[in-house]
């Protein structure tokens, strides 16, 4: 299993004063559900950070978003190990399989993989 990205995640009510301050730094809008915003930087596509009113289909949201190449994989090697659950791995309708795990200093982690 490899890492592809990772993304922090900002709890924000001011999403579009987010946009234009990330967008000081470079960042441009990739990605806008309404509920959750990424921006990333033109020349490093993988340098990313999401903002986020709300989780749509999870009761909390993430600290951060992992990018992985087998999302299933990684789901078997974190339950097995104990660790708590948040989120079921599921597919999502905007085209991610995802579940979140709490991380040993209490962060929600999002870890995914797009679907095909």
């Amino acid at each position: 299993m490899s890492v592809r990205r990772v993304v922090p995640n900002i709890r924000s009510e001011a999403v579009q004063e987010s946009r234009d301050f990330y967008g000081l730094l470079g960042f441009e809008e990739v990605m806008n559900h309404g509920w959750i915003m990424t921006l990333a930087s033109p020349s490093t596509p993988t340098a990313q950070v999401s903002v986020m009113t709300h989780d749509k289909t999870a009761p909390v949201i993430p600290d951060v978003s992992i990018e992985v190449d087998d999302v299933d994989a990684a789901y078997a090697l974190v339950r097995d190990s104990g660790a708590q659950i948040l989120h079921p791995l599921q597919d999502e309708e905007w085209g991610v399989r995802r579940f979140f795990v709490r991380d040993p200093n209490g962060r929600v982690v999002n870890v995914l993989s797009h679907r095909r």
